[in-house]
């Protein structure tokens, strides 16, 4: 289940702050993360409002006040 409102975590890159978040909300963190620990591709993640796409972007580093938006990502027509 993922959480409701916003959630704050201390984290210095993106995959820290998808790991610390997994600590109390495990399926989510499942939800954006493969078991190679990689970006799923039916997942759309916004840092500071700028879509992050690739695997370098786990290792993005993050602002202080950083937000970050996780969504589920449609296609089709």
């Amino acid at each position: 289940m993922a959480p409701a409102g916003t959630v704050e975590v201390a984290a210095a890159r993106l995959l820290e702050a998808i790991d610390a978040i997994g600590q109390d909300y495990p399926h989510l963190a499942a939800y954006v993360l493969d078991e190679h620990r990689r970006l799923r591709k039916h997942v759309a993640v916004f840092v500071d409002g700028r879509l992050i796409r690739g695997q370098a972007a786990l290792d993005l580093v993050l602002a202080p006040e950083t937000d970050i938006y996780v969504m589920q990502a449609l296609s089709g027509g």
